[in-house]
């Protein structure tokens, strides 16, 4: 096995906008981050990954930038992320930032320039095609934000292509001076320190160049988005993507010690041939198995299993439970579920990634229409589409504007923030907060959790999943319920004591042949 640090790091995803404001605007920004960073240290996370802080018009909240090489100062300036990462660093926590190399804003200079006039040196920058005969756009491709992903330049006479908002032109990945560029901004931040990358719409970078009508999708209903009418076989994970991904890596190692990790929604078997593709100790995709399959036992078994097994122990699993476009997974799977789903996630192989708030089983906050912020709520109205559910403001205190702020914030807060947050968890011994604490210390303390080899355990009960971690002579074993019922488990051989149950209320108690797992019951035994 290849010993690298990565595979047993915690990374924690900070959406800047929503964790502390410092500056009294209701937006979160760099410096109340730094703010911060002792309690991110005393939870235990190894590494934060920050959601896009380069300077941006905000219409997709920097996820559309206008300036790669500067930070927006929103959030601060060049000399506040300086800062942050020197003080990371200090605590020994690494700092990834979101890149976002599919596409610009339509103010970045780059895009003013290539829509300037058709033979201009930046026109091959990005994806132009004149229209059809009849005036119409290129092809039926769509957009993720709703309607087509063409936009008719008038000065010009051509269509540019946006696979997300119209203010959010897609660049030319086979213009190979957008290539040399876009790798030239990954070393202009890691050479200020930064540890690495979450690389954002991974497989959307490289487009058909026949320019291909897409299928339509015969499953779609009217109740799913437009985007989903179609299959999406000219504009997702086309060959060129996955090499070019490796490229980008080899980016990354030419500095020591840093990482990528690449958002892309896929089967087991595209997520295992990445790994293979590039190669390399210094990349995962992630994997969203947590969000997209049933929470059932025996299907989420069935996943994990087959996937340790395939990635193998040359490479590392990741597990999500969710973010910044994912609802919470309290809302998802209930309180008591969403605390057995992160005891999975922290004991099983690999690098699991906790979005800000899942420590405190925060949960989506109803945002009224007219409050909306997202660019697919205001642009896809009635359909309630929107992302702000997930992104509002994290609950440090039970003060007016939750500690995060000493004016109204940007998004809404929980209704039940005052009950949920940081400084009341802290004193909840059986809280949220204290759970992830408790299985975060075991994970760094036992060194089969922290980086043993995971053993799939096969029980009668069907309810039950359930997985042994081994590193030399220490075992450590992980059982939980997904019914809301009692279920009985046989026990493997061995003189087993519970060293923590999601409860919170068993500690260090042996175990005889049979254990029962009480309603949505998640428990670590140690022999």
């Amino acid at each position: 096995m290849v010993d690298n640090n990565w595979g047993k790091r915690i990374i924690y995803q900070i959406y800047p906008r929503s964790f502390k404001d410092s500056n009294g605007d209701g937006i979160g920004d760099l410096n109340g981050i730094a703010e911060k960073l002792d309690y991110l240290k005393d939870l235990g996370v190894d590494a934060l990954w920050l959601s896009p802080i380069y300077r941006s018009p905000m219409r997709d909240f920097g996820y559309d930038i206008s300036d790669y090489y500067d930070i927006d100062p929103i959030f601060g300036n060049l000399s506040d992320f300086d800062s942050l990462i020197r003080k990371a660093h200090d605590k020994d926590m690494k700092v990834l930032m979101d890149f976002v190399p599919n596409h610009t804003s339509f103010e970045h200079p780059w895009f003013k320039e290539s829509r300037y006039s058709k033979d201009n040196p930046k026109r091959d920058w990005y994806i132009w095609k004149p229209p059809k005969k009849n005036g119409a756009a290129p092809n039926n491709w769509l957009s993720q934000f709703g309607g087509p992903a063409w936009e008719l330049d008038k000065e010009t006479g051509e269509y540019y292509l946006h696979t997300f908002d119209v203010s959010q032109p897609d660049l030319n990945w086979r213009n190979p001076q957008v290539v040399e560029e876009i790798s030239n901004v990954m070393r202009y931040w890691m050479k200020k320190g930064v540890d690495g990358f979450r690389v954002d719409v991974a497989y959307y970078l490289f487009k058909d160049p026949f320019f291909r009508d897409e299928p339509h999708n015969p499953s779609h209903t009217e109740h799913h988005i437009q985007y989903d009418s179609l299959l999406h076989i000219y504009t997702i994970a086309l060959p060129e993507t996955l090499n070019m991904l490796k490229k980008l890596n080899s980016v990354i190692n030419e500095f020591d010690d840093r990482f990528m990790v690449c958002e892309i929604y896929t089967f087991l078997h595209e997520i295992v041939n990445l790994y293979r593709i590039v190669g390399h100790q210094s990349f995962a995709p992630f994997n969203f198995s947590f969000i997209s399959l049933p929470w059932n036992a025996q299907e989420q078994k069935k996943f994990i299993d087959e996937f340790d097994e395939r990635v193998g122990h040359d490479y590392f699993p990741t597990y999500v439970l969710g973010n910044h476009d994912q609802p919470r997974i309290a809302t998802k799977l209930g309180e008591d579920f969403a605390r057995t789903a992160a005891l999975l996630q922290l004991t099983l192989r690999g690098m699991p990634f906790i979005y800000y708030g899942e420590e405190l089983g925060m949960k989506n906050v109803k945002v009224p229409e007219e409050k909306a912020m997202d660019p697919m709520a205001t642009n896809m109205k009635g359909f309630d589409f929107g992302r702000d559910p997930e992104r509002t403001p994290m609950q440090w205190d039970a003060s007016r504007f939750g500690g995060f702020s000493n004016v109204e914030p940007w998004l809404p807060l929980e209704q039940e923030f005052k009950e949920r947050n940081v400084a009341s968890e802290k004193e909840d011994k059986k809280s949220f907060l204290n759970l992830y604490k408790s299985v975060i210390n075991l994970r760094k303390t036992r060194k089969s959790l922290a980086g043993g080899k995971l053993v799939p355990l096969d029980f009668k009960n069907p309810n039950v999943l359930g997985f042994f971690r081994q590193e030399a002579d220490e075992e450590t074993l992980v059982l939980a319920n997904f019914s809301e019922e009692k279920q009985v488990v046989e026990l493997p051989k061995g003189d087993w004591k519970t060293v923590l149950s999601t409860k919170l209320d068993v500690e260090n108690r042996k175990e005889k042949d049979q254990l029962n797992l009480r309603p949505s019951e998640g428990m670590i035994l140690c022999s």
